[in-house]
């Protein structure tokens, strides 16, 4: 029997060590890893990889239900597969595993949780965005410059500067420079 561990961080900003640190405190010998990928993509290449590695007998340990998938049917999928396949399963911050029929009943529970606290944040999120939208405001970034600056740049290149002189003297890149003067450039809101 052997302990394998899976870990997913969601950007490719986010570190993945305190998954890692606590699957090797739960005795994983090998950790597959997908960095930059959300639980709701279903292609993670590397839990692909790490179900093909699993053995009859081995345990598939996550640090946290919602690493596996967040979608109920597709976690529910992977350890009907793993059942099948002879191999545990475990959640460490859950406390859950698939031994006996109250741990599969309560993983079944976790992961409609799971989704259920997924499809809350999604709602709340687009309703959101909703009420700015329809209080005139829009996502994103505010720009930097502003018409101000392009009428500036405009000017400045009207007297001979060049785009390097202009971007030293207002404080920004040469390719903001070029964006504030090319011909029907928008800027600020």
């Amino acid at each position: 029997m052997a302990v394998v561990g899976y870990a997913r961080v969601s950007t490719s900003e986010q570190d993945p060590q305190l998954q890692h640190d606590a699957l090797e405190a739960a005795g994983a010998i090998r950790i597959f890893t997908d960095h930059g990928v959300s639980g709701a993509n279903t292609e993670r290449p590397q839990l692909v990889a790490c179900l093909d590695h699993l053995r009859a007998g081995d345990v598939l340990t996550v640090w946290k239900l919602d690493r596996l998938g967040r979608n109920t049917a597709d976690v529910l999928r992977v350890v009907d597969d793993l059942h099948d396949r002879g191999i545990g399963f475990r959640s460490l911050t859950e406390g859950l595993s698939t031994e006996g029929a109250m741990g599969r009943a309560m993983l079944t529970i976790m992961a409609a949780f799971a989704q259920l606290e997924r499809d809350v944040i999604r709602e709340r999120t687009m309703a959101g965005l909703a009420a700015a939208a329809a209080n005139g405001r829009h996502g994103g970034r505010r720009p930097k410059f502003d018409v101000g600056h392009a009428a500036k740049a405009q000017e400045y290149r009207a007297k001979g500067m060049s785009a390097p002189e202009i971007a030293k003297l207002l404080d920004m890149s040469r390719a903001t420079v070029y964006r504030l003067l090319s011909e029907g450039a928008v800027v600020g809101r």
